[in-house]
């Protein structure tokens, strides 16, 4: 499958015509449509519904459009850091992570990284767990931090720590106002936000499984793209969410926070190459260990074999 072709999918799709792809993508309209009939052959499949106006994905389509976003932005990411590395002296390292690492003291890490590291060109990519391993195995980065558990011998993987879940609620929600903490139990009925909505399985399954744990079925109403979004939706009054400690920083005005009465955690997972022994992944290590000494977390052994 050409890349041009999937190139020239996504712009008919997200302009839901002809005419204006053709504009966008600075080529006529006949050829574009003869590559679309290509790609519709290739894939034994029509893609596009030629009745509606504007055009709308088939089923077919809307499967080939979310892959071919991912497959696309994943080319340009590659192309990026060629392009980087053929005009940069310096090595270079490359962290991957999830969102809801910003706030338990990822930040802080890499402030230390680049201190001790000044000469070393640092990128940092936000992506999801599983998306990371894909990156990983592919030299695309050199490092993630995520949330998800996982069996690929192709990666290493460190549990750094456990973070306590707690509970956001809108301000004004009726739990928000009780003492103490409060049961998933209370919560059973309660219209629940997850995030994010793909890859799956994900964070979200990890909460769902929370519930599910203690015969509790959660009633989802919104499946949101990240976590930034979920909480919005909980200061909305859309619903509340099950969210890692740390993220109580970065919102407070309009969001409550409570501790649960069960106890639940989501782990902190670095991962990266087996064998690898750059200098970079061994220098973050001994910032993580000692970091994580200054905030009395514990330590985690095989982190100190990494060094």
């Amino acid at each position: 499958m050409e890349l041009r072709l999937l190139r020239y999918f996504v712009a008919v799709a997200e302009a839901g015509n002809f005419n204006r792809a053709a504009e966008r993508l600075h080529i006529a309209q006949p050829p574009l449509s003869r590559a679309i009939q290509h790609l519709e052959a290739h894939v034994g499949a029509p893609l596009l519904d030629r009745a509606s106006r504007p055009l709308k994905l088939t089923p077919p389509g809307q499967l080939l459009y979310a892959q071919a976003l991912q497959l696309l932005a994943r080319v340009e990411d590659v192309e990026t850091m060629v392009k980087a590395a053929a005009t940069s002296q310096r090595r270079r390292f490359v962290i991957g992570f999830v969102a809801s690492t910003i706030y338990a003291r990822l930040p802080e890490l890499i402030r230390e990284f680049r201190k001790e590291a000044p000469d070393v060109e640092l990128s940092l990519v936000e992506s999801p767990t599983l998306d990371q391993l894909a990156a990983l195995k592919e030299g695309r980065i050199d490092v993630g931090f995520g949330r998800i558990r996982f069996d690929d011998p192709a990666v290493r993987r460190i549990i750094l720590r456990r973070e306590k879940l707690i509970a956001a609620f809108p301000a004004d929600h009726p739990l928000a106002q009780l003492d103490g903490p409060v049961s998933l139990h209370d919560m059973a009925e309660e219209p629940q936000i997850v995030y994010p909505r793909t890859p799956r399985p994900s964070y979200a399954d990890q909460v769902i499984s929370l519930f599910r744990d203690h015969a509790i079925e959660p009633r989802i109403v919104h499946e949101a793209r990240e976590l930034q979004i979920a909480i919005g939706l909980v200061a909305a009054q859309e619903g509340i969410a099950i969210v890692p400690e740390s993220v109580r920083r970065a919102r407070s005005h309009d969001v409550a926070f409570r501790e649960l009465v069960e106890a639940a955690s989501s782990p902190i997972i670095m991962s990266h190459r087996p064998g690898d022994t750059s200098p970079e992944l061994a220098l973050m290590a001994r910032i993580i260990a000692r970091k994580y000494a200054d905030w009395n977390y514990t330590v985690p052994a095989a982190l100190l074999e990494e060094q």
